[in-house]
């Protein structure tokens, strides 16, 4: 309970706590850090998609005995990375299974040295049979990998039922059906991949880098060098970027630095260019996503058959959850008293798909709200209706069987959002101008959810644990493995952390993301940062203020210097001044595995996005010109970074739906350049209007539920039902380009052609 004197600090806009740094350029990355005798990497990597290494060729005019080679002979312990499971090879052994996969590392003290040697680098190979579609993997019988390591070409599968759907078809009003796919999609971070690493045999391996997720890497690299916990140490700089493509490949990353490092005996910088990061590094899961729904005459949906099939690249890394969480989020915000889902992830030869903002949502979301479009025009309803007579309210349960017990306003948001939008006034305006004029226009919603935390019983496993601790200098440090890599995170917990103690904001530091230093309160990942990592810092000033309550004669109104003083006495006796806190599961929160059964998430974020788009019918472009965001996120902690949060979610998911296309050739990424890989620039981003609704959950910090994936969840679909509104023309897959209208609209105008004579 807040006692201290000091104005309130959270649900107020304060300075990010590096803010001053990174404006003035004093911020150091990984690529301005230097060590003393540091020597640089590079990779050679597979140019084929799959095969075996035959032999590896050094070109002999080319004195190798300058460099440091290393192959996977050289790794001292497991030959794997250590994700959920360990199919993914440090380097690769005999086998190679996608494109551009690690194979040997070289080291020089001049780095401009190394792009000669990587082209005298031949390696011979026994080509196989690459499978690179879902379709080519789900009817291959052949295993694909090298080593047995799966069941077939299946990474995981889940089966969710409730109700009796095959009890529904024959007596249902209509039958709607419908296919929706999603591509690949690149993080396109600004700051690169890089790590520099050092090895001894006094301290082990010790690993500096851009990345969100220290104790990941930490595990990975306990693994491949075989050594103890504390022989293994990670630090997260300064990093320019992340959005889910540093959860897991910089512990590819920091284990070839660390490789190197030990061979070469000092230290390493391992930076990847731009054309390496794009190939090599992870992406958003392609999706397929078949959709079969009874509705009766009124537009209530009866049953829902869903089969979801993702893409899950070369190796499983994240796979398995992203497809729960697609699985979890495939029905929307709907009631529906009969479903059944099947999801599948399947093995392909291309590189590995891993986390991505959003983390699966985004591909199932797109899908129910492109579906439900269509069910409206089954109908005869209108979109927002359709949606109004089907939403989830308190006391209705989803596919898992979970109650709603927090409230659900969902009503309210769509009201707002259509009042804000002129969503009717504008459905009529653009129906009268469209036919007289080449620029078609159109406005379009989607209403959607986000789970916010670990699924299920992610949390529990994880075993959080957080706090903070007052240095002698009076100075407040926030204990967490959370990362910041632009999305706010020093701010917010140190917003926190003041508001749990009463004191200033300007008294509270974050401590260095050292594993050394930091508990391990988790990956900075499925929008938990702010409500889970946050309620722990919540908890624990409580506690500390308790104690030094009990121990040091704090009076229940206190000003910051006698916080400080109680400090300073509390130390004298106790020894330093620290308060820790593990996380707890909010009660009535069951979740069953095995059955797929139960609270899937302890709270989820709602929100109804409108688009309004422009589509050139001579150029076959089309254009975002509004936007509005209406979103249930619980208590907003900081107004300036949660609006933040959302208009950089939607500009990304502009991107993956108007813009943004993964072009593979033989399981190569080759649009592997800015510019050939198109993103919206900030004459392609619309004025965003962003509105919150605010009912706190009480088991998040101060209120707070996740925010920052959510905001990707709903343009694309907002973004395609406005252009179905603007066209009269349905399309089913992102990214929707200028071909992909032209050649509907082609399509639709032949159809519409009288047959000549």
């Amino acid at each position: 309970m807040r006692s201290g004197t000091h104005p309130r600090v959270v649900g107020t806009p304060q300075l990010r706590k590096e803010g001053v740094e990174k404006v003035q350029g004093r911020t150091k990355y990984i690529d301005d850090l230097e060590r003393e005798g540091m020597w640089y990497g590079a990779t050679v990597r597979s140019t084929i998609s799959r095969g075996r290494v035959v032999a590896i060729h050094y070109d002999p005019r080319i004195d190798w005995t300058e460099f440091v080679v290393v192959t996977a002979a050289d790794i001292p312990g497991n030959n794997h990375i250590q994700m959920i499971s360990a199919d993914q090879p440090c380097l690769a052994n005999g086998h190679v299974n996608h494109c551009d996969e690690a194979i040997v590392l070289l080291a020089h003290p001049d780095k401009r040295r190394l792009p000669e040697a990587l082209t005298a680098i031949r390696v011979d190979y026994e080509r196989l049979p690459a499978v690179l579609s879902i379709e080519e993997s789900e009817t291959q019988l052949e295993i694909i990998w090298g080593p047995d390591t799966h069941e077939g070409n299946l990474f995981k599968q889940f089966y969710v039922e409730k109700g009796d759907v095959d009890s529904v078809w024959a007596n249902a009003s209509h039958i709607v059906e419908g296919e929706y796919r999603t591509g690949a999609q690149e993080h396109l971070y600004i700051e690169n991949n890089g790590a520099i690493a050092e090895f001894s045999e006094e301290t082990g391996v010790t690993v500096w880098g851009s990345l969100q997720c220290p104790f990941y890497v930490h595990k990975s690299l306990m693994a491949v060098f075989n050594l103890p916990a504390d022989k293994v140490r990670v630090i997260q700089v300064a990093t320019g970027g992340a959005f889910g493509g540093k959860e897991d490949y910089p512990s590819i990353l920091a284990a070839h630095a660390g490789l190197l490092a030990m061979k070469v005996g000092r230290p390493i910088k391992l930076v990847y260019d731009r054309m390496e990061d794009l190939a090599a590094t992870t992406k958003r899961h392609p999706s397929r996503t078949r959709h079969r729904t009874a509705i009766d005459e009124n537009g209530k949906i009866l049953a829902m058959e869903i089969d979801i099939a993702t893409d899950g690249g070369a190796y499983a890394t994240l796979s398995s959850t992203v497809l729960s969480r697609a699985t979890l989020h495939a029905t929307g915000p709907y009631v529906c008293p009969n479903i059944r889902i099947t999801a599948r992830a399947w093995a392909t030869n291309t590189v590995p798909c891993g986390a991505f903002r959003g983390f699966g949502a985004p591909q199932t979301i797109f899908a129910i709200e492109r579906h439900i479009e269509q069910l409206a025009l089954a109908v005869g309803l209108d979109s927002d209706e359709i949606r109004r007579r089907n939403f989830l309210h308190d006391g209705d349960s989803t596919a898992t069987q979970q109650v709603m017990i927090e409230p659900v306003i969902l009503d309210k948001l769509l009201d707002r959002a259509i009042e804000v939008s002129e969503f009717h006034e504008k459905r009529i305006q653009f129906s009268g101008d469209n036919p007289s004029s080449l620029i078609k226009r159109g406005i379009g919603l989607a209403a959607f959810y986000h789970g916010s935390g670990f699924t299920g019983s992610g949390e529990r496993y994880l075993n959080s644990l957080a706090g903070i601790d007052v240095a002698p200098d009076n100075k407040v440090r926030v204990l967490v493995s959370s990362t910041e890599f632009g999305q706010g995170t020093n701010t917010i917990l140190a917003q926190i952390a003041a508001e749990s103690l009463g004191i200033s904001y300007d008294d509270v530091i974050m401590a260095p993301c050292d594993t050394a230093i930091v508990p391990n309160s988790g990956p900075t990942v499925a929008s938990r940062t702010s409500m889970v990592v946050g309620k722990l810092i919540e908890r624990a000033g409580s506690q500390l203020i308790a104690s030094l309550k009990l121990e040091a004669g704090l009076l229940d109104s206190y000003s910051t210097q006698d916080f400080f003083s109680a400090c300073d006495l509390y130390r004298e006796h106790k020894g330093k001044v620290e308060s820790l806190s593990r996380y707890e599961a909010p009660p009535n929160i069951y979740w069953n595995d095995q059955l797929y059964q139960g609270e899937a998430y302890p709270a989820f974020a709602w929100a109804v996005y409108v688009a309004e788009v422009a589509v050139d019918t001579t150029t076959y472009s089309a254009e975002v010109n509004a936007f509005h965001a209406v979103q249930e996120v619980g208590r907003v902690l900081n107004p300036t970074l949660a609006a933040g949060q959302i208009e950089g979610g939607i500009a990304q998911g502009i991107g993956y739906a108007l813009y943004e296309k993964v072009l593979y050739k033989d399981g190569h990424m080759f649009n592997n350049q800015m510019t050939n890989y198109i993103i919206p620039t900030a004459q392609d981003i619309p004025p965003i209007n962003v509105y919150f609704e605010e009912i706190p959950f009480e088991h998040g910090a101060y209120g707070a539920k996740g925010i920052g994936e959510l905001p990707h969840d709903g343009p694309a679909p907002a973004i395609l039902n406005a252009i179905q509104n603007a066209l009269d023309l349905s399309f089913t897959s992102i990214p929707l380009l200028p071909e992909d209208i032209c050649l509907r609209m082609t399509q639709a105008s032949h159809a519409m052609s009288p047959v000549s004579a």
